[in-house]
């Protein structure tokens, strides 16, 4: 007999899923959530459930609860909002409701609950299991169920997943819907910014934020804000006349605009209220500046949900079924949460504990513990200026254009700049370099760069070792002491070349950093590159569209390549992120047999209501299982059941504005590097130069998880094919079984890193970590 699942809404997009008493509530952009759950928990035997409108209407009970399907989950990845309605339920509050509610569900069976919602929303689920044993008693009292009844479904399991915008809770580094709500942000504020600099405007932008201000602070990195108001960190008295002097001091560097981003909850020292208005009024009468005020409202929580929000719901619904299965009589709620890029199970309780520790803290101005208790959900950068003496520093772009370089060549100078370097630009990557097309870049050369797709230094694939004597010349001639290399592989494989010359070439004897920049997300110790985001936006967002275009059109398969050389990353998380079918890529090799195998599989999907099928190839996952060929094979063998079509992508995964990710990332991750090139040459000047030739040296600076790490390029040697330019061992090969069960293939699922709950463990924004991705 099949377990029963539901899928319900609460305040905003809530949903619940039943499995054999399952139920699951969730906010905005949670559709992939509910398709995630529904699909697995089919997949492993449970009857499925929509509740709609929320928590109302499981206490309405009725049809507000009706059975799910695998295909009345289709086309819902690209959604935004929830298909099934949601609702905020004051009887839910009350004994009586959730008397109500514990009966719809027993008498459907369900004891096992997943919730995706705020705090508030999971804080009441808690409490309806905590009731439940007393619920169903009373019920059994009142005569409404029998005592087997009460027997049989006797425990409420639960599970929480979270869904806000504002990533306002503990113990998660990222909530569902926070980056498709920066993605509404910057669109806007990219689209303001414009305007602002064609009449040389300042423009006040109120965002979403009553308790935390990370969209504020991501959002104000992400556009190279001047200023930021946000509710963790109230200014300190003063401010009107400082940021006042920021604003000043930037037009008199010949900016053309100022951006203030404010959080709707920001406030002063004292409490009082610092709104749009109010900072709109400081600048006008002090400065006399044109301004404008832009409040985003709930256009932020508006739109298709991003790449990074479908396949974290998608992996956070999964888990929540594997969490529900594995559970027991007295295994405590649990949420799933994202540590770096592993989904993990936390106490429930203890994160909503941890996270009204929060608001509590800011009611009590602790602002400082109240940023310490945030822990990573919201990293604050302090460029600090370091006692450092006149080095010259040089930057360059290596390899292919990727979105976000040029927001992270803007961090390096300007936090070079701040810590007393001279720092120089190299135009075009090597060959520029040894070509001597450097020059010194300055703080007001890089304004506006953030939001800058490709690369304003230019970039070349061209490796270093034909030309070294060339450029040792070049350093030797601008006496430059420390190179910050942003590119891909060619990136990595120049800096080797660098510290094979040093015997040979005392000027490469400097501290050498490099920071992974390509769509292909193909550097050896970094599990993600700058740029990566953006191209999978880009295959996300078109895959919308192919697929909408046969909304008209009955049974249609599209055949898509994607960029990435050999590493399928593109092609398998855009693949999971667009609700593909199959994803063909060189790590996994394929033949002929699996390709029949796929081709059957969609033949007997289509012949129910299933009419669209995408499926997504590697531009090198086979040198004779081309793109045409797949095409024509399933052409051909689909003939009298659907019809094909191929698209090839091409460079426009290279192009477009940089993600908010992407944004941040580079802006982070440069900063880094600069701080640790500071901390290098400092070490290294000794008898008035700098020498340093020690493998630690020449570092590449990659995110492991969640920290951000210092590698010398040497040992990851070993933890490379040269041949291929991948890494040996990437982590995102085991999100491919995910995506094959969401497509309805049997196969094997086994990532959950917690068979056991772990404790939440509070961190401090510790330098190691203060700079990790958002």
């Amino acid at each position: 007999m099949k377990k029963p699942v539901c899928v319900i809404y609460v305040t905003w997009p809530i949903g619940f899923v039943h499995l054999s008493s399952f139920h699951m509530l969730i906010k905005r952009w949670m559709n992939a959530a509910v398709r995630a759950v529904v699909r697995m928990g089919i997949y492993v035997g449970a009857k499925v459930y929509f509740v709609h409108e929320g928590y109302q209407g499981m206490v309405d009970g009725g049809d507000n609860i009706k059975e799910a399907t695998w295909e009345s989950v289709s086309s819902m990845l690209q959604m935004g909002g929830t298909v099934i309605g949601s609702a905020r339920c004051k009887d839910f509050r009350m004994h009586e409701g959730r008397l109500k509610a514990a009966h719809n569900l027993v008498q459907r069976g369900i004891t096992n609950l997943c919730v995706i919602g705020g705090d508030g929303s999971l804080t009441g689920a808690n409490l309806f299991r905590k009731e439940w044993s007393d619920l169903l008693a009373e019920l059994v009292q009142q005569g409404l169920i029998d005592e087997e009844a009460s027997q049989k479904y006797s425990a409420l399991h639960i599970v929480g997943m979270v869904g806000s915008i504002d990533n306002d809770f503990c113990g998660t580094d990222m909530t569902i819907g926070t980056d498709s709500a920066l993605h509404r942000i910057i669109e806007v504020v990219d689209a303001i910014m414009t305007t602002a600099q064609s009449h040389q405007r300042t423009f006040v932008l109120e965002v979403m934020g009553r308790h935390c201000g990370y969209l504020a602070l991501v959002s104000a990195l992400a556009c190279g804000a001047d200023w930021v108001l946000i509710p963790e960190m109230p200014p300190e008295d003063g401010w009107e006349e400082k940021m006042c002097q920021k604003l000043s001091a930037t037009r008199s560097r010949g900016s053309r605009l100022n951006i203030i981003i404010v959080a709707e909850g920001a406030t002063d020292r004292h409490g009082k209220a610092i709104t749009s208005s109010i900072v709109k009024d400081l600048v006008v009468q002090r400065l006399g500046f044109d301004t404008r005020v832009t409040i985003l409202g709930h256009v932020q929580r508006g739109g298709t949900p991003s790449a990074f929000d479908r396949i974290l719901a998608s992996r956070m619904g999964v888990e929540a079924v594997l969490a529900l299965l594995e559970t027991t009589a007295n295994t405590p709620a649990c949420v799933v949460s994202l540590c770096g890029n592993q989904s993990v199970r936390l106490p429930l309780m203890e994160c909503v504990q941890m996270t009204q520790q929060v608001q509590k803290a800011m009611d009590e101005k602790r602002f400082e513990e109240a940023v310490r208790l945030r822990g990573r959900c919201i990293c604050y950068i302090l460029f600090v200026t370091c006692s450092v003496s006149n080095f010259n520093v040089a930057v360059l772009n290596v390899g292919a254009p990727a979105a976000g370089m040029n927001a992270a060549v803007r961090s390096a100078v300007r936090v070079g700049i701040s810590e007393g370097h001279k720092m120089f630009a190299v135009s075009d990557g090597f060959e520029g370099f040894y070509k001597g097309q450097i020059k010194e870049i300055k703080w007001a050369d890089v304004g506006g760069w953030t939001g800058q797709g490709g690369s304003l230094l230019g970039t070349k694939r061209t490796l270093p070792a034909k030309h070294i004597d060339k450029i040792a010349e070049q350093m030797r001639k601008y006496n430059i002491n420390a190179l910050l290399v942003i590119g891909g592989f060619e990136a990595f494989l120049g800096i080797m070349e660098l510290l094979a010359a040093r015997g040979t070439f005392e000027e490469l004897c400097v501290p050498m950093v490099m920071v992974p920049a390509t769509v292909s997300n193909n550097v050896p110790g970094s599990d993600l590159s700058i740029g990566a985001d953006t191209a999978l936006n880009a295959i996300t967002f078109t895959c919308d569209r192919i697929k909408q275009s046969a909304s008209g059109t009955k049974h249609r398969v599209f055949i898509i390549e994607t960029m990435g050389g050999y590493c399928g990353y593109l092609a398998s998380v855009g693949g999971l992120a667009a609700g593909a079918d199959a994803a063909y890529i060189f790590e996994e090799p394929f033949d002929i047999r699996e390709l029949q195998s796929n081709v059957e599989h969609l033949t007997e999907k289509m012949k129910t209501s299933i009419q669209r099928g995408l499926v997504l190839r590697n531009e090198n996952s086979n040198e004779n299982y081309t793109t045409d060929f797949i095409y024509q094979l399933y052409s051909e063998e689909g003939k009298g059941v659907f019809d094909c079509r191929k698209n090839v992508l091409g460079h426009m995964q290279q192009g477009g504005a940089p993600s908010p990710f992407d944004r941040n990332f580079g802006t982070k991750i440069a900063a880094k590097a600069m701080q640790w090139i500071s901390k290098k040459l400092n070490e290294s000047y000794r008898k008035g130069r700098v020498f340093a030739n020690t493998e630690d040296s020449a570092c590449l600076l990659g995110m492991r998880r969640r920290a951000l790490v210092f590698q010398p390029v040497v040992q990851l040697r070993d933890e490379t094919d040269f041949v291929h330019r991948i890494p040996k061992e990437q982590w995102w090969l085991k999100l491919r079984p995910l995506m094959k069960i969401l497509a309805k293939y049997k196969t094997s699922y086994d990532i959950s890193d917690s068979g056991q709950l772990e404790h939440v463990v509070l961190n401090g924004p510790k330098e190691s970590e203060a700079m990790a991705a958002i």
